[in-house]
């Protein structure tokens, strides 16, 4: 059966504000550690009751770097594989401390 436009509206819209959240999970996750992609799906799945993939997190990974609030390097690794590990930028860190602000303020206005 079809969802109503209603219905469509409705989970597009929670996708939205789950992508938002998420987004300032992960640039939390990034305040004093660098890190790679699994060990932030790991960490976020530990503090919540989020059920990540990494098809979830890589996309908004790439889209923070694109906005230079991250940045990434390959780094060799104990198992013979190389991981990716990020770490916030000047501007990441400033996104990060303003976005609970941005929140609240939201919050308030409603």
């Amino acid at each position: 059966m079809p969802k109503s436009s209603r219905q469509a509206a409705s989970e597009n819209w929670e996708t939205q504000i789950r992508k938002g959240w998420l987004e300032l999970a992960i640039l939390a996750n990034l305040w004093e550690d660098k890190l790679y992609g699994l060990d932030i799906i790991r960490r976020l799945q530990t503090q919540s009751d989020l059920l990540l993939a990494e098809g979830t997190i890589y996309p908004i990974l790439s889209r923070l770097k694109r906005d230079g609030l991250v940045d990434s390097n390959w780094v060799e690794s104990d198992s013979g594989h190389p991981r990716k590990y990020y770490w916030l930028t000047v501007t990441g860190r400033r996104r990060a401390a303003a976005r609970p602000r941005d929140a609240a303020a939201l919050r308030a206005r409603l």
